[in-house]
């Protein structure tokens, strides 16, 4: 395949990629696509990272799906990047585990993970040889031993946070009418409510299941803390990034930056792929 006929093939789908996002967010697709093209914008002017060609694995958190991923995949393959959505069940730690294993069977060479939230847990407790990286966004990041539900009541909630009970099948909801001001407050109220009305709920037992040893005490990690998330305390973040002395990048962000900052988001994990890529060149100079 001639190199004019693939870029023509990438601009199509990044095209009908941009539109994909923005029928799930309810808005109008040149809307959305001012918005995807705002955080391309900022990635075009990072180092090109697509010469290691590194996979980028995007792993969601509680009360979402992949397709909370919208605003970071399309600038991160506008880069040159394979970027897919690994989805997880949100049933069990090792269920989610296994989920994302079998969302890297997907894929070949080197893998940046990248989690959001509870999935900080999950792609901690990944122990794929060919990950290489790891990029936690407000991520919770449980020790050897500790819960999920530990590391997050280590300190106390923001008061906009509510109450969470579970279901009768064991499953925890975000109430409706609190999801906007405590998840993602920094969005437009029609695309909270969006989110909200689409949340994916998850089990308890996710949250009490005791982590393995985590990926992050052997392998590069990046942490971008929450200035302003009001369902994950910003002072927990900062301990979880200094304990695993991740690259820490605070910025006033709410909790869902992925989908309210997506530029944000994007830049923070062209950093982890660039050095990545400056490792891999080092390594070849001095072999």
């Amino acid at each position: 395949m001639s190199e004019e006929i693939y870029r023509g093939r990438r601009q199509f789908f990044g095209t009908a990629a941009m539109t994909v996002a923005a029928a799930h967010f309810g808005m109008t697709t040149l809307a959305d696509a001012g918005t995807i093209r705002k955080a391309a914008g900022h990635a075009a002017n990072k180092s090109e990272p697509a010469k290691m060609n590194a996979t980028v694995v995007l792993v969601h958190g509680a009360w979402a799906d992949g397709s909370s991923w919208a605003r970071v995949v399309v600038p991160l393959q506008s880069r040159g990047l394979t970027t897919i959505a690994a989805p997880i069940p949100l049933t069990s730690l090792s269920d989610d585990v296994a989920a994302l294993e079998r969302a890297l069977e997907r894929t070949a060479g080197p893998v940046v993970l990248v989690a959001h939230a509870y999935a900080g847990a999950v792609i901690g407790a990944c122990t794929n040889e060919r990950v290489r990286s790891l990029v936690f966004i407000s991520a919770l990041a449980p020790d050897e031993g500790e819960t999920v539900a530990q590391v997050f009541y280590r300190d106390k909630a923001s008061a906009q946070a509510p109450k969470l009970s579970p279901d009768s099948h064991g499953f925890l909801w975000m109430p409706e009418d609190r999801f906007g001001a405590a998840w993602c407050q920094h969005a437009r109220p029609e695309e909270a409510a969006l989110l909200a009305a689409t949340q994916r709920p998850i089990a308890v037992a996710a949250i009490q299941e005791k982590a393995p040893k985590p990926a992050w005490k052997a392998k590069a990690s990046w942490y971008l803390v929450a200035e302003e998330d009001r369902m994950i305390n910003p002072a927990t973040q900062r301990f979880l990034a200094r304990r695993m002395g991740a690259h820490i990048r605070s910025e006033k962000v709410d909790h869902a930056s992925l989908i309210t900052a997506p530029e944000v988001v994007v830049g923070t994990v062209l950093e982890a792929v660039t050095s990545l890529t400056a490792h891999r060149s080092s390594t070849q100079k001095h072999g």
